[in-house]
C-alpha cells in the first residue's frame, strides 16, 4: 500500500465547504474547558460537514491559537455560535423541531448501537464538561440521551474521543454513502 499525498485526497475549499450539503446533526459544547478538546470538535465537525457549532458557557470560542492549533483552520469552514445559555437554546432548537441528545451515561440511555436516526431530523448532540459531564438540567432538558458503551475500567472517554465516536456513528446512520 502506498499512503495518499494530500493533495489528490480532493478536499474541499474553504468556499466549497461552505457550499456543501451539511450533514443535519449540531453539536453542542456545554462548559468545555480545554481549548484543545474545542479544536478537535472542530475538526471533526469540518470532517463530517456538520451543519453547526454552538459553544456555551465557560466554552472558548475562535479566534484562539490553542483552538487553531488542533482545529487546523476548521474554525474558518464549520459554522458556529457562542451562547450563554445552553438551557435557553435547547428551547430554541425544540422548538425549530431539532431532536436534542445529551450524550451521557444515564438511567435510561439509548446505547450508541441501538441509536435509530432518521435522515428527515435535525439532531443536536451535546457533550458536557471534561470532569462534571452534561449537568442533569441540560439531560432533563434532552429528549434523550445517548451512551457510548464502554468495559474497562474508566468511567468515561475524553470529550473530543466521544464527539468523534458518536458524530462518525450519526452520520452513517444518516448518510446513503
Amino acid at each position: 500500500m502506498q499512503k495518499t499525498p494530500n493533495e489528490a485526497l480532493d478536499r474541499l475549499d474553504i468556499a466549497g465547504f461552505k457550499a456543501a450539503s451539511k450533514t443535519p446533526l449540531i453539536l453542542i459544547l456545554d462548559n468545555i474547558r480545554s481549548l484543545n478538546n474545542i479544536g478537535s470538535v472542530f475538526r471533526t465537525a469540518d470532517a463530517f460537514l456538520i451543519q453547526k457549532i454552538y459553544l456555551c458557557g465557560i466554552t472558548a470560542t475562535p479566534p484562539h491559537k490553542d483552538i487553531h492549533k488542533t482545529a487546523l483552520g476548521a474554525t474558518e469552514t464549520v459554522a458556529w455560535e457562542y451562547r450563554t445559555s445552553t438551557l435557553e437554546l435547547l428551547k430554541e432548537l425544540q422548538e425549530s423541531g431539532t431532536q436534542l441528545w445529551s450524550v451521557e451515561q444515564a438511567a435510561g440511555a439509548t446505547f450508541l448501537d441501538k441509536m435509530v436516526v432518521s435522515p428527515q431530523t435535525t439532531y443536536a448532540l451535546i457533550f458536557g464538561n471534561e470532569v462534571q459531564g452534561v449537568s442533569q438540567e441540560v439531560v432533563s432538558a434532552s429528549d434523550g440521551v445517548v451512551e457510548i458503551p464502554q468495559f474497562g475500567t474508566k468511567h468515561s472517554l475524553n470529550i473530543s474521543v466521544s464527539a468523534g465516536i458518536v458524530v462518525w456513528d450519526f452520520w452513517k446512520k444518516l448518510s446513503c454513502f
